[in-house]
């Protein structure tokens, strides 16, 4: 049986296969050995592999398949949990969110007119008082596996919303993943449809999202009335819903020390207690989302189309991927992201890791030099470094 180390490094060079020149699989390792630098930054200019140029022309110009990418890629960690998989009575958590790559700008690239008025529809806009790009990302929780699914970019009003949006995403789940088990789906607030709730009873799973405290009873009260006059757990009739879900709440403490009373319903129908765990439980995606932006790098799209852009998301969480499988076949007690990158580049992408090594003893040569050392780097020939971009 592969180990999960051979699994991974069978995905990078299945990947490094689907691009169609030797000098765009060399800015597909470098920009792999980019993301899973880990410094939160992870722009072209970083990397002492390839310049920011060659990088911009693969991820805008090029005509490698970014389909292609994507399929490759979930075959491989459908055959990684298939040979790993977690106990039958694990329940699979599909964890839907909405998170914002802040920016600032005019980004008119990734504008697009509309056929009636013709003005430009953009991409970056503003909701909950943050300008940027919102995405919407499916994250699997299978036993101990993590893993960023699918995303779609929220494109504002006239467009689907991000309720739509998930149901879209809850779609491309594969059956045999879920097939025979129990399913949770958790979402926020902003999830707390009655199209959402439909569509996952409608599959036979179990949906866990919160819900405004305003939302109104079939009587005509709000949930938060029920508060301080009921139990957690109780069944509870919603309008414009046919069937009962379970209401549950807690105290949440936010960052700036003040505590807020947060709802949560089930379509299932759980205890008021652990209905409250489930809905703490949903926090792990927005442990997903920082770890994304501030280790791989995931809000700093800077390129000039939207494939660009999509291609930068991609590639950005496939580096997360891989950094999250070296870390369960090194098996360390407590998760260090940086650990496990550094694992990733000298296992996954060794090539990148060794011209890090060779830039940094060339910029080191004047410290060498007062110890009476000299480093001499000689640079391969165009044959030497046609093989390079092979391997």
């Amino acid at each position: 049986m592969q180990t999960i180390l051979q699994h991974a490094q069978e995905l990078v060079y299945t990947l490094l296969e689907l691009m169609p020149s030797v000098y765009q699989k060399a800015s597909l390792n470098a920009l792999l050995g980019l993301f899973l630098e880990t410094q939160g930054h992870a722009l072209p200019q970083h990397t002492p592999v390839k310049s920011a140029s060659s990088l911009s022309r693969f991820l805008n110009r090029y005509g490698w398949s970014t389909r292609q990418v994507i399929r490759a890629v979930r075959q491989a960690t459908m055959a990684q949990i298939a040979k790993h998989p977690p106990h039958p009575s694990v329940p699979i958590r599909l964890l839907v969110d909405l998170t914002t790559l802040e920016k600032s700008g005019k980004f008119k690239h990734l504008s697009t007119p509309t056929e009636s008025t013709h003005e430009p529809d953009p991409w970056v806009r503003i909701l909950n008082a943050k300008r940027g790009l919102h995405v919407v990302i499916l994250y699997l929780v299978v036993g101990e596996w993590r893993v960023p699914w699918s995303f779609r970019v929220w494109r504002g009003k006239g467009h689907p919303s991000p309720a739509q949006l998930a149901c879209k995403l809850l779609a491309t789940v594969p059956k045999r993943l879920v097939q025979g088990r129990c399913v949770i789906v958790q979402g926020d607030t902003e999830f707390g449809t009655v199209e959402f709730l439909n569509t996952v009873r409608q599959r036979s799973w179990r949906g866990v999202v919160g819900m405004r405290a305003n939302r109104t009873l079939k009587d005509g009260r709000s949930i938060k009335d029920l508060y301080r006059h009921a139990t957690r757990g109780l069944q509870v009739s919603l309008t414009d819903i046919d069937y009962p879900v379970t209401l549950s709440w807690f105290w949440l403490k936010r960052a700036d020390g003040k505590r807020e009373l947060r709802f949560v319903v089930s379509t299932y129908p759980y205890s008021g207690t652990y209905l409250i765990r489930l809905g703490r439980k949903r926090w792990a995606i927005e442990g997903f989302f920082k770890t994304a932006k501030h280790q791989f790098g995931l809000h700093c799209f800077g390129q000039g189309t939207k494939l660009g852009v999509y291609r930068w998301l991609i590639l950005s969480l496939i580096a997360y991927l891989l950094a999250h499988w070296m870390d369960r076949w090194a098996w360390f007690p407590v998760l260090d992201w940086k650990v496990s990158c550094q694992i990733a580049r000298k296992k996954l992408v060794p090539s990148v890791y060794w011209f890090a090594l060779l830039n940094y003893l060339q910029n080191s040569a004047d410290i060498a030099a007062q110890f009476g050392f000299e480093i001499r780097i000689h640079s391969l020939p165009d044959w030497a470094y046609q093989d390079w971009c092979k391997i």
